[in-house]
């Protein structure tokens, strides 16, 4: 089937709806991507080095070692029995502090 490249490929239903107006319309109908935000509120979110925070509770559940786990003596991480390395001592070292 022989195509026409020279006919245009938009109706003239098309070509009415693509007017500058219509185009100057959408354009100002988009809501705008700008959010008003407080600065202040912003700020009151982050925490400074050396802040106060000694009135500051930390609510954080401590558990004890498990059976199959290990306290590095090198970088005092607590890992899985399978990342040792090293015992030394009756101290464990993991691989990343062996390697």
């Amino acid at each position: 089937m022989a195509t026409d490249y020279d006919a245009p490929r938009k109706t003239e239903e098309d070509l009415s709806e693509d007017s500058i107006e219509e185009l100057k319309t959408r354009r100002t109908d988009k809501p705008s991507a700008v959010v008003d935000e407080d600065e202040t509120e912003l700020a009151e979110g982050y925490e400074l080095p050396g802040a106060d925070l000694s009135g500051e509770e930390l609510l954080v559940r401590v558990m004890p070692a498990q059976a199959d786990e290990f306290t590095c003596a090198s970088c005092f991480l607590v890992r899985h029995r399978s990342q040792i390395a090293r015992e030394k001592d009756g101290l464990k070292y993991c691989k990343e502090c062996v390697g």
